[in-house]
């Protein structure tokens, strides 16, 4: 696991009020970690912060699973 994802695990993880262990790249936002759209907008906002990158409604409007979070953080992490 990259420290990108490494550090992403711990915010979400921090942010949902679960253990670093449940957080994996298969499980869902909503389905499996219980997120509603606001914690998704809060989460998604912590993130930008602290990998200073911006994300468009486009980008975040595909995010399903804790994996295509990790990809979309990856791809402004450049």
């Amino acid at each position: 696991m990259s420290r990108i994802q490494d550090k992403a695990r711990a915010l979400i993880a921090s942010k949902m009020k679960l253990d670093e262990s449940e957080i994996t790249p298969e499980k869902n936002i909503f389905n499996d970690l219980g997120a509603d759209s606001l914690d998704f907008v809060e989460l998604s906002m912590l993130l930008e912060r602290e990998f200073n990158v911006k994300f468009t409604e486009d980008d975040t409007a595909k995010v399903k699973t804790v994996g295509d979070l990790y990809e979309l953080i990856e791809h402004y992490a450049k």
